[in-house]
C-alpha cells in the first residue's frame, strides 16, 4: 500500500494553505543554502586533509615543566576533606 499520487496533492494543497507561498518559498531558500554549506564546508575538510598528507609532518613541540604543588587542600579519592560530624549530636 503505497501513497497515491492525489494524497500528495491534497496533502501539498493543505501545506500551502496553512503555510503561504511567501514562507514556504523562504524555508527552501534557507535549506538550500545550509545544504549548499554543508557540502562546500565538506569539500573543503577534503582538500585540507589532502594538503596536509602531501606537506611534511611538523615536530611537535615539548610542553613547559608544570610547576610541582604542594599537595596541600587536595583530597585523595575516598578520603574525606572534613571530620565526620557525630549523627546524635545537636
Amino acid at each position: 500500500m503505497g501513497i497515491s499520487p492525489w494524497t500528495l496533492l491534497i496533502v501539498l494543497l493543505i501545506v500551502l494553505l496553512v503555510f503561504g507561498t511567501k514562507k514556504l518559498r523562504n524555508m527552501g531558500t534557507d535549506m538550500g543554502g545550509a545544504i549548499k554549506g554543508f557540502k562546500d564546508a565538506m569539500k573543503e575538510g577534503e582538500e585540507g586533509a589532502k594538503e596536509g598528507e602531501k606537506s611534511e609532518p611538523s615536530k611537535l613541540e615539548q610542553p613547559p615543566e608544570e610547576e610541582k604543588e604542594s599537595g596541600e587542600g587536595h583530597t585523595i579519592e575516598g578520603e574525606r576533606s572534613e571530620q565526620p560530624r557525630d549523627r546524635h549530636s545537636s
